[in-house]
């Protein structure tokens, strides 16, 4: 059962927080390349993004203590809903160096599967049909390549998801303040050692390499 929900945007953070919410024993904790990996999942995820399948959240979240990134940044109201007592995270941070960022690592692989479509069928074609649907078409209304559009879109579902689930519920939270707000908002002991720093834009850029079958997009 989810204890944790996540409702922050890919880039900024999600993975440093994956790292330390197991870390204080909140794992294991669902991420989108848990999606990316495993067919089944991805299936799940189809089904629910572009079929519009009403999902019984408690199977797709089983066996996770707390999710970040992806499907739980859109789709986090429905998953509070499904999980009342799961507290909630907005990780936020500079807004520019947030699109900057996306730009070069995320957006990259929506580029290249337009530009080189992946053979229909396959998981990197499944893969880049959910994530347009829930993302670049759905949440940037297949504008995120206008700047200003994507970081208007970026303050507005921030403010969305305070507003939705209320101040008292929302933790809002840049992972450069390391584990004191965040421990303080769990009721755990901050630990001693060094808040984790993952998944910086070139690792990013590897991963989405990996998982589009293809050489890693430049930063441009």
């Amino acid at each position: 059962m989810l204890k944790l929900i996540n409702a922050g945007l890919g880039r900024t953070g999600t993975t440093s927080l994956q790292v330390a919410l197991d870390r204080l024993g909140l794992g294991p904790c669902f991420h989108m390349f848990d999606i990316v990996g495993d067919d089944r999942r991805l299936a799940q995820w189809e089904e629910i993004v572009c079929e519009g399948g009403q999902p019984d959240w408690a199977a797709v979240f089983d066996g996770y203590t707390s999710a970040v990134d992806g499907p739980c940044a859109v789709y986090y109201e429905q998953i509070s809903k499904a999980f009342p007592e799961a507290k909630v995270i907005l990780t936020v941070r500079d807004a520019e160096r947030w699109y900057r960022s996306t730009y070069d690592t995320l957006y990259q692989f929506a580029l290249r599967s337009k530009e080189h479509p992946p053979e229909p069928g396959s998981r990197q074609d499944r893969l880049f049909r959910v994530v347009s649907a829930m993302v670049w078409d759905g949440l940037f209304e297949g504008r995120f390549d206008d700047r200003e559009h994507a970081v208007a879109a970026y303050h507005r579902h921030n403010e969305e998801v305070v507003r939705a689930l209320g101040a008292d519920k929302v933790l809002v939270y840049d992972v450069k303040q390391g584990w004191e707000p965040l421990c303080a908002f769990l009721g755990v002991e901050v630990p001693d050692e060094p808040f984790p720093h993952a998944n910086d834009s070139e690792a990013m850029r590897r991963r989405i390499a990996e998982a589009a079958g293809a050489a890693p997009a430049s930063a441009g």
